[in-house]
């Protein structure tokens, strides 16, 4: 689907409000131009830290200390609204960094974090979940002295977007859910066989090792983590129904490791989510088409609140 038809659609979305949209997976697929591959097949590199590059604005960085002994890595930058930017599982905030140069540029206030054990962030002595990680989150804001922002997450991250908006509505304004399970039969099993994400967690790892305040435990990280996702998300029907605050659900059309279906079920089950499938891109639609995926987070932060 061209950019411009993508343009057409989100502008349509504005003016409705929040409703159900999907954009062809089948029209005009785009490849890189370098290599001539779908966009969708090709795993970009990890952005530069935004410690290192906020658009020549200055970051203020550091630890939160949780009570289990945990040190929550964070960096901010910019005035304005704020956009707490989460990243997916075994990543690190720089992932989203791009995406939060796009959003300063836009004259907004940006915080991104290392969730728990990863990257610049210690792993604690509490075992790694969802809610642990949501309450991180929280704790973070109340460090910057933050009452509420809006929520950008991605994978794990847009997991943790739903776990605030169910546990912590009052320190939110809206989220953006990007490639997010709510059960764990949400997760195609298989996808750890497929070459870009096979060569994500080979990333991944190296990074770890680079950024970790204890870069030789990375297999006991893996582990925990992994025995994370072998039960978790596991929230019903019933549950997420409740959630009240403004979302988008949002995935790419040729996403390896979440069920689209899933994805259209967790925008059918909230009230008045919004539901967007964005074209010739999979689970890393943020580095494959940075443009378009800045663009419509952006698109979505100028809706008005209820």
């Amino acid at each position: 689907m061209p950019l411009h038809t993508v343009r057409t659609s989100m502008r349509n979305l504005l003016a409705a409000g929040t409703v159900l949209i999907a954009l062809a997976s089948g029209a005009c697929a785009q490849t890189d131009t370098a290599s001539g591959v779908p966009l969708w097949k090709i795993l970009p590199p990890t952005p530069v830290a935004l410690s290192a590059d906020a658009n020549g604005l200055p970051v203020q960085s550091g630890h939160v200390r949780m009570d289990d002994g945990a040190k929550i890595y964070y960096a901010q930058a910019g005035e304005g609204e704020p956009v707490l930017l989460l990243h997916g599982g075994l990543a690190n905030s720089d992932y989203m960094s791009g995406l939060a140069r796009a959003l300063l540029a836009a004259h907004y206030q940006v915080i991104v974090v290392d969730s728990r054990g990863h990257g610049r962030s210690s792993l604690g002595k509490t075992p790694i979940g969802y809610d642990r990680m949501a309450d991180d989150a929280v704790a973070v804001l109340s460090h910057l002295k933050i009452e509420r922002a809006a929520v950008v997450g991605w994978s794990d991250g847009g997991i943790q977007g739903i776990d605030l908006a169910l546990r912590h509505p009052d320190r939110i304004t809206r989220v953006f859910s990007f490639a997010p399970n709510i059960t764990t039969d949400g997760v195609d099993t298989s996808a750890e066989n497929t070459p870009t994400v096979k060569a994500f967690i080979a990333r991944t790892k190296q990074e770890y090792c680079h950024l970790s305040p204890s870069p030789g435990r990375f297999r006991k990280f893996e582990a925990s983590i992994e025995h994370m996702w072998s039960d978790q998300p596991n929230w019903t029907d019933a549950q997420v129904a409740a959630i009240t605050t403004p979302m988008w659900i949002v995935d790419g059309d040729h996403d390896e490791m979440i069920h689209l279906p899933h994805i259209q079920h967790i925008a059918q089950v909230i009230p008045q989510a919004g539901l967007l499938i964005l074209p010739n891109t999979s689970h890393f639609a943020f580095l494959q088409n940075p443009e378009l995926f800045s663009e419509t987070v952006i698109n979505f932060l100028k809706l008005p609140t209820p």
